[in-house]
């Protein structure tokens, strides 16, 4: 999973619309990771598509996304994955000094 895409379901802690997701992300990278319209919004197609998230409008009409079951599926095996890359990294990393 890209980092663009982890961190954009890792926004949809609550269901959002892009604006959201991008301020959201930015605000957990703290401004280290800014995403354009561009990416986001061929990301999250992609996502629908693969059934990751889900889109409806909310009654001001704007589009809100939100994660699904496979989603939050996908999450917890990403997050896993991470989580042994860190433990070898901190285990690993003197070795590179």
């Amino acid at each position: 999973m890209t980092e663009t895409a982890f961190y954009i379901l890792l926004s949809l802690t609550e269901p959002r619309h892009g604006y959201g997701i991008i301020k959201r992300v930015e605000e957990m990278t703290e401004g280290r990771l800014t995403l354009g319209s561009g990416t986001i919004y061929g990301t999250l197609t992609k996502m629908q598509r693969d059934e990751i998230i889900t889109i409806y409008a909310d009654e001001k009409r704007k589009t809100i996304y939100e994660i699904t079951d496979i989603g939050k599926k996908l999450m917890r095996v990403e997050m896993k994955r991470l989580k042994e890359l860190h433990n070898n990294v901190l285990r690993f990393e003197g070795d590179f000094q």
